[in-house]
């Protein structure tokens, strides 16, 4: 199917908000039943968020889903509008004394529609984000539906919010090959909805799920400062000019 009728599908349907509240809920009582069995040595296996565990990532998507507006608001206030402090903080009041509570704390939030902004797509992301990020590094294999991955996908590619993930596929087509996704201009890069919606969010791991033209630009953004080729490159040129080394 080309680029042009992923777009044009009649099955392109736009989700509600009732919808996507519905599939929020669905993907945090899928996670927290995948959770029930593990041992306590997996809750504290590294997620793909750098510095957090399992169990870090856990607390995390209870925090989001226990804060609202003005909450979120004051914690930002209080912690000088550094987002890693203020999720710290965040992530320590939600995380329990050990797996078993933390679990007991998410299992209390699947149903809440508590959110720090009306911008749902964004929180559904958030879910399937961090689901991932917990189970990829678990061996857990589950894929959220194609239906529930689209509007995530969308609102990815339109805004940079929680993540960079509009300026991630700038300048870039994204198709997906499971699904009515389709965004942008540019070199392509063809991939699973979900494997779009996670270099969106910053995983660069999921760039080897993909394929086209643009893959390589996409690596190229979603590397670590200093580790990328190009970026390497434009450094040592523009050292040079300044030097008078290089014209």
């Amino acid at each position: 199917m080309t680029a042009a009728a992923h777009e044009g599908s009649p099955e392109d349907d736009v989700a509600t908000r009732g919808d996507l509240w519905s599939m929020i809920h669905a993907e945090r009582a899928a996670l927290a039943e995948e959770l029930a069995g593990l041992d306590d040595e997996a809750w504290r296996t590294p997620s793909l968020c750098t510095g957090w565990s399992v169990q870090d990532v856990v607390a995390h998507l209870t925090a989001g889903a226990s804060t609202g507006r003005w909450a979120w608001l004051r914690s930002i206030v209080a912690a000088g509008f550094d987002a890693d402090k203020h999720n710290a903080r965040r992530l320590a009041e939600h995380r329990g004394p050990d797996p078993a509570d933390t679990l007991r704390r998410f299992r209390a939030v699947v149903d809440s529609r508590v959110a720090p902004s009306g911008d749902t797509a964004a929180w559904l992301g958030e879910v399937v984000v961090h689901a991932q990020d917990v189970r990829r590094p678990l061996g857990i294999t589950t894929v959220p539906p194609v239906a529930t991955l689209t509007p995530v996908a969308r609102f990815f590619a339109a805004k940079d919010f929680a993540v960079n993930s509009r300026s991630t596929a700038r300048g870039l087509r994204l198709v997906a090959t499971d699904g009515p996704f389709a965004a942008g201009s540019g070199p392509e890069v063809h991939g699973t909805t979900l494997a779009l919606v996670m270099v969106m969010a910053g995983r660069a791991s999921f760039c080897d799920e993909l394929s086209g033209g643009g893959v390589a630009i996409v690596r190229d953004r979603l590397a670590p400062p200093g580790t990328s080729p190009r970026r390497l490159l434009r450094g040592i040129r523009a050292e040079g000019g300044q030097r008078g080394d290089v014209t």
